[in-house]
């Protein structure tokens, strides 16, 4: 008996948050059954446009749309919270380009506010842009640079898209429609059916629940407490606090060193610019987001740490010999075999050829990799 009220006792501090008292008693939740949490209030709109409620089948579309994500009360949660980090930033460009506020919430079904989040059809980022649309709207997209992760960047090119296909069909909801299934397809079914009313268009079934969708997380992010979401402001993610600054890198540099001018880690280079690929820039002009108060002093410390980690580097240029594989010359160099992909990018998958040129770092190169401050 003793065994198992002790047992009882382990399972409950497992489950209680770190930090709780556990002689304290958890919060009691609160929130409406499911049935309360669909009886939808009229007048409700999308971008100022009247969704018509009245018609039971719009009605139902929408029930369903609302249920399934009420259903999945841990996604729920994360998209307030994430509200707080990003929602500023695309509410102000969006507002700097007098496009309506709703248009935010496509972002939430795209990409649920998730910069690396991705598609089996390609498309990447916080706007799910696929390669061809994000270079039609000039997003940079190369092994270098992916700026469909970038929020500042993919938010703008998701603007100048929004207002071509708002032009383009006259209607908010019609150009959230083709944002879903691209205009050529919208303006075939356009003309095929007669009707320039959402509502009354036959399209794919994935096309049909987007619309409702967007309406559903608009709803519920517009009034979490009413679903039984009790967030304080202190309990969103934090809005995103950073410096701005830019470089020149004359060969490819490390990520690492920037870190350690800002003081901070390589971590958080990469959290700030989710863009970045790899852990290297690219020869050329980068413009960056490091920490917030890390901007002044960051230029002589960058370029200390840059030369630095120059002299240091040991780079050898070794060209690949008949009989070569990439184990073979990692261990000849005494580098770990995905340093030695990581530096050339390099796929384990695809052969290496005759004459192909590889830079080896020496093995006691120290890149600074230590934050002088935090």
């Amino acid at each position: 008996m003793h065994k198992i009220g002790l047992l009882v006792m382990m399972l409950l501090l497992a489950v209680l948050p770190a930090g709780a008292d556990p002689a304290k008693p958890l919060e009691t939740s609160r929130f409406p059954s499911l049935a309360a949490s669909i009886r939808v209030e009229a007048p409700l709109d999308f971008c100022g446009e009247p969704i018509p409620l009245e018609r039971s089948e719009v009605m139902e579309r929408l029930e369903k749309e609302l249920l399934l994500a009420l259903w999945d009360r841990a996604q729920v949660i994360l998209w307030i919270k994430r509200s707080g980090r990003y929602f500023p930033i695309i509410e102000r460009l969006l507002a700097e380009n007098r496009l309506p506020g709703d248009l935010k919430y496509l972002a939430v079904i795209e990409s649920a506010l998730r910069p690396h989040a991705g598609s089996s059809k390609g498309a990447i980022g916080f706007w799910q842009f696929l390669k061809a649309t994000g270079r039609r709207y000039d997003l940079r997209i190369d092994r270098n640079i992916d700026e469909r992760r970038n929020l500042f960047a993919s938010t703008r090119a998701a603007i100048r898209y929004f207002k071509d296909l708002h032009q383009l069909f006259g209607s908010w909801t019609l150009a959230a429609a083709a944002y879903n299934m691209g205009e050529k397809g919208l303006q075939t079914e356009v003309m095929a059916q007669k009707t320039t009313d959402f509502y009354r268009l036959y399209l794919s079934l994935e096309t049909q629940r987007y619309i409702f969708k967007i309406l559903a997380a608009k709803m519920i992010l517009d009034a979490p407490e009413k679903y039984g979401f009790f967030l304080s402001p202190e309990e969103l993610y934090a809005p995103l606090a950073f410096d701005r600054i830019e470089i020149k890198c004359t060969r490819a540099t490390p990520i690492q060193v920037v870190a350690a001018a800002a003081g901070t880690y390589f971590s958080v280079i990469k959290g700030l610019n989710p863009e970045l690929r790899g852990r290297y820039l690219a020869k050329g002009r980068h413009t960056l987001l490091i920490p917030e108060g890390t901007e002044a002093g960051f230029e002589d410390s960058y370029g200390a740490l840059l030369e630095q980690w120059q002299s240091k580097s040991g780079a050898t240029v070794y060209v690949v010999r008949r009989g070569d594989n990439l184990s073979a010359i990692a261990e000849r160099f005494r580098v770990p075999l995905p340093a030695l992909l990581m530096w050339n990018r390099l796929n384990p998958k695809k052969p290496i050829h005759p004459g192909q040129r590889l830079v080896v770092y020496s093995p006691s190169r120290q890149a600074a990799d230590t934050p002088e401050k935090q």
